[in-house]
């Protein structure tokens, strides 16, 4: 099979080929890796040769000899893990992740660990410590964040999937920015045993894919439950490839008080085509009411840095990773925190600590508690009038390298769109819907559209997706020579 085939090859394809005896799983490896090893967008942290790659493989499973990247938040037996951050330096866990473990143990070798955002906290990858990941369609501009790295090697050509973790869009939002998919699924249907923790009851594992069947492949693989993860469930009866055709009889509900200003032209002209499409399918348009979601991002960071600062509250220099002091135990707290952690965890960590503090904690914490309850409330209502909720994925295209840093809020709001839909916890998938110019001009860059279901309704929104997205007929192959140098 030639190299461009192998490329443009879908990780169900190569899978299916690998299967026939058409290709070799080593043959397939030994592409990944070369492709992979010639990364030009600082996507992986870490890559693996042809013997680590395979350790603790398993044999002969659905998705044998299909390798896979990892995001490097996820914990990894023998492998340096350092969730892009210093303070992590040197560590190598004795235990893997059960999302990896899993996909190693359905056959599927790790190509390496993907950059990201330090801690998976952040919108646009550039709050790496080991610097920014780049978008294969623009190198001048960012991949999304947090899971910037395995967007970035999907879409460009330098894996064929990936893991990533979702907490507040950072799968959605990246695959909505590099122009693939990627699927949050319902709170609780993938263990987070051995995803470093962010925000415990926000953090997700997820797929990010070529097309829609590659991301129920994964999910099925990856989901289930887990007595190392007592928040785990697992989905009833699995998932199966979708194949429907049309959308008849689905109710599709838009938020419109969500889309006020702030949303680029060009992707609001995409998400306004993509409603058509959903029409011609025989979906039917509603509008509908989302009261609270306008406070979603302010109750996010009061909630998502509290639970960081806690889990953070680890890192000390005792234990394991950097240490950047031997003198008395509080110095050596304090000096290994101020040189380990970045400028965005510091603030997170501080924002989170004043909010649990003594005379705060009901004001800001147990109030921005009471918002997520009414988000909650709100999407329960909006799910017995439709189907599906759907936006934009973000308000804006990829924007430039250092556009946004200097203005935390601005950055913040890139998701606007994606942090409802996580502190509600229900399943929400971000499929490309073309291409739009950015405000201010040039080329043009992918457009994500965000569907959301109701919890654990999973293979009914891969259904709607997959029927969307073969209408849609989005060509991503522009970027798959984005990665290589």
């Amino acid at each position: 099979m030639a190299d461009i085939e192998l490329l443009a090859a879908s990780g169900a394809e190569t899978a299916a080929k690998i299967k026939s005896g058409e290709l070799s799983a080593d043959e397939v490896l030994a592409f990944w890796l070369d492709r992979a090893g010639r990364d030009r967008l600082n996507g992986y942290l870490w890559q693996a040769d042809r013997d680590s790659a395979r350790q603790g493989l398993g044999e002969g499973g659905p998705l044998d000899g299909v390798p896979l990247a990892i995001k490097d938040i996820f914990c990894t037996e023998g492998v340096p893990t350092t969730a892009a951050s210093r303070i992590l330096g040197g560590y190598v866990p004795p235990y893997t992740a059960t999302s990896v473990r899993k996909a190693m143990a359905a056959g599927m070798p790790m190509l390496g660990k993907t950059n990201m955002d330090e801690f998976a906290m952040g919108s646009s990858n550039e709050n790496s410590a080991f610097g920014a990941c780049l978008n294969p369609w623009d190198t001048e501009r960012v991949p999304g964040g947090s899971s910037g790295g395995s967007a970035a090697v999907v879409a460009g050509g330098l894996a064929p999937w990936s893991l990533g973790t979702d907490t507040g869009g950072s799968i959605r939002q990246p695959a909505g920015f590099c122009g693939i998919v990627g699927l949050k699924p319902t709170y609780g249907a993938i263990s987070r045993f051995g995803m470093i923790a962010f925000a415990s009851s926000l953090d997700q594992c997820g797929p990010l894919t070529r097309n829609v069947t590659d991301a129920a492949l994964l999910l099925n693989v990856l989901q289930g439950r887990d007595e190392m993860d007592s928040t785990s469930v697992g989905i009833e009866g699995g998932i199966k490839a979708p194949d429907a055709e049309r959308l008849d009889g689905m109710t599709f509900g838009v938020p419109r008080a969500l889309m006020g200003e702030g949303i680029e032209a060009g992707v609001l002209a995409r998400f306004e085509d993509t409603l058509i499409r959903i029409a011609e399918l025989g979906g039917e348009i509603v509008d509908i009411e989302l009261p609270h979601a306008g406070h979603a991002i302010s109750a996010y960071y009061v909630l998502a840095p509290a639970e960081a600062s806690t889990n953070l509250s680890r890192y000390d220099g005792v234990r394991y990773g950097l240490r950047a002091s031997n003198e008395d135990l509080l110095s050596m707290y304090e000096v290994t925190r101020e040189d380990g952690f970045g400028p965005e965890v510091k603030r997170r960590i501080m924002l989170g600590t004043y909010a649990l503090s003594s005379g705060y904690y009901d004001a800001y914490y147990g109030r921005a508690q009471r918002v997520r309850t009414r988000i909650v409330e709100d999407f329960e209502k909006a799910f017995g009038e439709v189907d599906f909720v759907v936006t934009p994925t973000s308000p804006t295209v990829a924007f430039k390298l250092g556009e946004k840093t200097s203005d935390p809020w601005t950055m913040y709001l890139s998701d606007v769109f994606t942090v409802p839909i996580s502190l509600a916890g229900v399943p929400a998938i971000s499929i490309p819907a073309g291409l739009a110019e950015p405000d201010g001009g040039g080329s043009e860059l992918p457009v994500g559209f965000q569907i959301a279901a109701p919890a654990f309704a999973e293979q009914k929104l891969l259904e709607a997706s997959y029927a969307l997205e073969q209408a849609i007929g989005f060509d991503g192959s522009a970027a798959l020579e984005g990665g290589v140098s």
